[in-house]
Formats: C-alpha cells, sequence, structure tokens
C-alpha cells in the first residue's frame, strides 16, 4: 500500500484527475474525450472554455494516432488530466524520433509567434499545399489546435535515448477559455519534467490508468467503456478480459456505496481507481473516504471474505443468492464477495484516518491470468 500513499500524495500536490500509458487509438480516444466532458460537468466552465480545451484534446489525440511512435510497452503514449480550482490542463506524450525534433519544435516556434489573425491566414495557406507533411501534415494538426484553441501551445522535448525523443504537449485553460500558462509566475505554468516524472512513475509500477476525482454513475460509465476498449484492443484472453471488467464493476460500485458526498471527498480524500498491468496479471485498486463508524463492519465483511477459498466463495455466493441469513447481509457483501470470487484471489485493505470522523479505505484486487491463488498484494 505504500505506492497508493505516495500515489495520493502526487495527484494532491499536482492536482491530477487522470492518467493513462498506452497506446492511444481511435477508439479509446472517444473514451479519453468523453470521460473528461463528464467530470467537466461538476465545474462552471463556460460554452468557450470547454470548447477550446476540447478541440486540443481531439486534435493532440488524432495527432498521436497519425504520427506517433510506440516502440515498445517501456516507450508508449501518455494522457492526462490536472484540474485546479482555475481550469483544467490535458498534456500527451509520445516517442519520435530525434530526426525529428528539429522541424517539429521550428513549427512550434513559429505557431506561437503568430497572432491569431495570422495562424487563420497561414492555416487556410496549408490546406491549399497538398505536399504538406509526409505523414498527413504534422504541422497541420498542430496549427490546427492553435486555430482551434485562440492559445499557444506548450511543449517540451525530452531524450529518450540516442535515437528517439519524449514530445510533451500541453495545454491550459480558465473557466473562460483563457490560457492560465501565459500569466508570467503563474503557479499553473508548464513544466514537463512533472509529466516526465509521471510517466516514469506508471512505468515502475505497471500503471495502466488512474483515475482521481468523483465517481458518478456517468463517470464509472466512461471509465468502464474505456476501459473495455483498451482491453479489446489488446486482445486479452477472453476469460482474464471478463474476470478484469467484473472486478473493476465491483471496485466501481465499491467506491460508490461507502461515499460520505463529495463536498467531503473535496476536502478529506478524492475517490481513486487504478489499474496496473503485469505479464500474469491485473492489479486493481480503489480508494474512497469513509465514516469512521462503517470500518467496523466493513472490516468483518472483508475479512470473512477473505476466509474462503474459490470453492467456499462459490457456496457463500449461493447461500446470499437463495436468501438465506439475508439480515446478516447488508449492502456492499455481495460486491466483495463477486470481487473475490471473480479474481481468484484474496482482497489487500487498509484505513488510513484523516480525522475523527473519516478515514481513507483502499481496497485492491488481483485478477490472475491463471486459476485461483491466494497472495497478498503490497
Amino acid at each position: 500500500m505504500e505506492l497508493i500513499n505516495k500515489l495520493r500524495q502526487k495527484l494532491s500536490d499536482e492536482h491530477l484527475m487522470f492518467a493513462y500509458r498506452g497506446e492511444v487509438t481511435g477508439d479509446n480516444s472517444v473514451s479519453l474525450l468523453t470521460l473528461l466532458e463528464r467530470e467537466m460537468e461538476f465545474s462552471d466552465f463556460s460554452l468557450l472554455g470547454r470548447k477550446r480545451l476540447f478541440m486540443f484534446v481531439l486534435e493532440n489525440l488524432q495527432n498521436i494516432t497519425r504520427h506517433g511512435i510506440t516502440r515498445s510497452e517501456d516507450v508508449t503514449s501518455l494522457v492526462v488530466y490536472n484540474k485546479t480550482t482555475d481550469g483544467y490542463t490535458v498534456s500527451t506524450g509520445n516517442a519520435l524520433k530525434k530526426s525529428e525534433v528539429r522541424d517539429l519544435r521550428k513549427n512550434l516556434e513559429k505557431i506561437n509567434s503568430l497572432d491569431p489573425d495570422t495562424i487563420r491566414e497561414v492555416y487556410r495557406t496549408m490546406l491549399q499545399d497538398t505536399k504538406i507533411g509526409k505523414k498527413g501534415g504534422a504541422g497541420l494538426g498542430l496549427m490546427e489546435m492553435a486555430r482551434k484553441t485562440g492559445n499557444k501551445l506548450d511543449y517540451d522535448f525530452l531524450p529518450i535515448d540516442e535515437k528517439y525523443s519524449y514530445f510533451i504537449l500541453s495545454k491550459t485553460v480558465d473557466a473562460g477559455g483563457k490560457n492560465i500558462s501565459e500569466s508570467a509566475g503563474s503557479p499553473e505554468s508548464f513544466d514537463a519534467k512533472k509529466v516526465a516524472q509521471l510517466e516514469r512513475m506508471m512505468k515502475s509500477n505497471n500503471i495502466f490508468f488512474i483515475w482521481a476525482g468523483p465517481m458518478t454513475h456517468a463517470i464509472s460509465k466512461e471509465l468502464l467503456n474505456f476501459s473495455e476498449t483498451s482491453m479489446r484492443e489488446a486482445e486479452m484472453e477472453q476469460n482474464l478480459h471478463k474476470r478484469v471488467f467484473a472486478a473493476l464493476i465491483e471496485l466501481l460500485q465499491n467506491v460508490a456505496q461507502h461515499s460520505p458526498g463529495f463536498e467531503a471527498e473535496k476536502q478529506y480524500g478524492i475517490p481513486l481507481a487504478m489499474i496496473r498491468k503485469t505479464p500474469a496479471s491485473f492489479i486493481i485498486t480503489s480508494g474512497n473516504l469513509l465514516r469512521l463508524s462503517d470500518i467496523d463492519h466493513l472490516t468483518q465483511k472483508l475479512d470473512m471474505v477473505n476466509r474462503y477459498d474459490e470453492a467456499g466463495l462459490k457456496k457463500l455466493l449461493k447461500v446470499a443468492l437463495m436468501g438465506q441469513d439475508m439480515s446478516k447481509i447488508s449492502t456492499g457483501y455481495m460486491g466483495l464477495l463477486e470481487m473475490a470470487r471473480r479474481s481468484g484471489n484474496r482482497l489487500t485493505y487498509k484505513f488510513d484516518q484523516i480525522n475523527d470522523q473519516y478515514a481513507y479505505y483502499t481496497v485492491t484486487v488481483r485478477v490472475s491470468a491463471k486459476g485461483y491463488k491466494t497472495q497478498t498484494v503490497k
């Protein structure tokens, strides 16, 4: 659970809301965009602010699918959403050949030197040039971002090795659509190193995606849609795919069930959902604020579920479904039972007391590629 504590601290310090490390495709781009849209339902963003941010995300994701390089699982794309009291930041990262850096940097410098009217004129000229770009015109895509958002583009290039660099592109807008990072000395100014540090942290811990924010029905649905699409595209073995998906459903429902309310979560501990991917398993973690008065009862249920092996869990589930002893089975019992049964492993949990009212409840389950194995997830 040490990883969870470090991650929670980073999420809090950098106002991180969502991070995905993996291949960006046409299909999962839809869920990536919709997920941001669902979260923004909690904000007071203007129509202009939303439009500018969505246009940047859309164009940037399309740019990655067309021109990004996925060398291996070690070097892949990154999509990050940050939320502050003033606005949203969307950052992406992807590998590219070092031989392409000079021209791309030149294009970005040129775009950032132009005023909005000039950008529109240059963009129209580029549309008429049929020879732009060998792969469809990466420069045209960047110009389209600047034209639609009305703000400059933040970027950096970080070396990977002698042949490749990591290209980070970012946009920050406030509720009115203004680029926050343009303000001198702003605490929200662009810092590529923070994005790179997050990518390294996710890589070293095999993190597939992280969500930190409200866990409404609409947001949970989009998280499931995104996970489903990504797992399908990864061509996972069907049974493993189904068990991972089922365990994630139960974990998200578990978070929603114990929520003490959005205002309390904002103040003392926002919900968290995370999936880690190893060669032999998927490790799914959820975290959420919990009333201290709920801990003893929940601990009893968790410990009871963990006492049974696979055969025992099946019998226990049958008893519950038949309605026996239902007066002793409170809401949430079935979810924990299903989580353990579907995963084939025991549940690892922890309660960190926040104050005299709340604790932060973290539960982790490993979905193994093979059979039932009793083990503890760290």
